[in-house]
């Protein structure tokens, strides 16, 4: 008899399950689309209804009606789930409010209690273990800023101040549990709904991309992830924390009391590469149908015929603004008769490159480190040209990891270990991890990026800053922003 284990990876765009056995191999897998978030006032992003949680049970159904095993012989749940957001609960634990967004800008400032239905704040991992168990308790290491977390404890601060200045009182906070251990055990309404067994752990892990590192199987620093998800970042896995960074943020790892440094980052990342293709629209569909070929196969295959730098066309990645330069807008430059929608996409594909080289390479600078190779994650990863764009670009090898989602994954390492399959994070890594490719630099084309980045591309934001904040102002002026 083989044990099982589930993993669950609540997105941005979509809810993905999977069904490993204890060695790592994939048995079953589903995933449900989030639904569009809703922005009804500028700056407020939102989750409509109850989203997350339709699409968990969605994509948990779907899962086991492809699992052709005995689900009574899934052992544990590991959950993981978006980081950064902000989910506020009445008494029952129903929500107050529509989930907050990571995009919502109120989420750059501590909460305020405003609302006398909210009785708990907590975050997505906190309401969806507490849908799935009826306990509220939540993984320590998705609490971080505006959080009164200790970092050396991982457990709330008992400074009443702290506390304070993050809006909250000790009475609206869930208990917490350290990545790898239990959130509690599946509601038996819910055992019996799926088929599970009765008792079945749900086991913590982290913020989703620190569970993603621990899914790519990064566990030295010689190796950046990548990850290519709706937010677009680079990690690197310590042991060690770094107050104060300038260039990064240490984020708290999947593995307690150990760090994942990431990178500023592209928001709305592969969500551009989604924005393209509904733009195009039924061009796109027609040219694949055509050809027998998924939008994405086609795409793919004649970006790779596109010559390095997209014959001039260089794109900006800033089709949403950070908060501190809000009048950057996304931007193509440099189009001409060449140019097709082909070229476009590679030029956008080009520019995630670029953008997360010089991310990364400040990250490295400011702790006075290198790296030797890159392990590329998320949906983008699929993309053989773009995996082959990132290594060129960086001179390194770029592997990708076997599996739909090392999200998925890494909440089923930490399930493992929790079950005490394995010793250690490391020792379930080293089993349940495999590469499906890698993709060495080609010198030539190292060497193209190279000089195209030096010359052109890191000068396009200080030349076009400016006529972007004549505009931001402009349209600010008369109240159109």
């Amino acid at each position: 008899m083989n044990n099982y284990i589930m993993g669950i990876d609540s997105g941005s765009q979509s809810t993905k399950v999977i069904i490993f056995d204890t060695s790592g191999r994939e048995y079953a897998f589903a995933s449900s689309p989030l639904r569009e978030p809703d922005t009804p006032a500028p700056g407020t992003v939102v989750h409509p209804d109850d989203d997350l949680w339709d699409t968990l049970v969605d994509a948990v159904t779907k899962c086991l009606g492809q699992f052709k095993e005995n689900p009574r012989h899934i052992q544990a749940i590991g959950l993981c789930t978006i980081r950064s957001c902000r989910v506020l609960l009445q008494e029952d634990g129903t929500l107050a409010q529509p989930v907050i967004s990571w995009m919502d800008e109120r989420l750059a400032s501590p909460y305020r209690h405003e609302d006398d239905r909210v009785q708990y704040v907590t975050s997505t991992s906190g309401y969806l273990g507490l849908k799935l168990t009826g306990e509220k308790t939540d993984t320590a290491a998705n609490y971080e800023v505006n959080w009164p977390l200790d970092r050396t404890t991982l457990d709330w601060s008992t400074d009443e101040s702290v506390l304070e200045e993050n809006g909250v009182t000790r009475e609206m906070l869930f208990d917490l549990v350290r990545p790898g251990e239990k959130l509690g055990t599946l509601k038996p309404e819910l055992a019996t709904r799926f088929g599970l067994k009765e008792g079945l752990p749900v086991v913590a892990t982290a913020n989703d991309k620190a569970v993603e590192v621990l899914g790519s199987g990064i566990e030295d620093e010689s190796t950046a992830m990548i990850s290519l998800g709706t937010f677009i970042s680079a990690m690197l896995y310590r042991d060690r924390d770094f107050p104060d960074a300038a260039n990064f943020f240490p984020t708290l790892a999947a593995v307690p009391f150990h760090y994942v440094y990431e990178s500023s980052g592209i928001r709305r990342g592969m969500w551009t590469v989604s924005w393209f293709k509904k733009l195009i629209g039924e061009e796109l569909t027609g040219r694949a149908d055509r050809e027998g070929l998924t939008e994405e196969d086609y795409l793919n295959r004649e970006a790779a015929s596109i010559p390095p730098g997209s014959d001039g066309l260089l794109t900006v990645l800033d089709w949403l603004s950070s908060p501190d330069l809000p009048y950057r807008r996304g931007m193509m430059i440099g189009f001409d008769e060449r140019h097709t929608a082909v070229h476009i996409y590679r030029s956008i594909l080009e520019a995630i490159a670029f953008d997360m080289k010089a991310n990364i390479g400040a990250m490295l600078k400011e702790i006075d480190d290198t790296i030797e190779a890159l392990v590329v994650t998320g949906g983008g990863a699929k993309s053989d040209v773009l995996m082959q764009i990132l290594a060129d670009t960086f001179g390194l090898p770029a592997a990708r990891r076997s599996g739909r989602s090392s999200a998925c994954l890494g909440a089923a390492v930490s399930a493992a270990v929790y079950l005490g399959t394995y010793g250690s994070f490391s020792e379930a890594q080293r089993a349940m991890i495999r590469n499906d490719a890698v993709f060495p630099p080609d010198k030539q084309r190292h060497q193209f990026y190279t000089e195209w980045e030096a010359s052109v591309v890191r000068h396009v934001r200080p030349n076009t800053d400016d006529i972007l904040k004549r505009a931001h102002t402009f349209f600010a002026d008369r109240n159109m922003i």
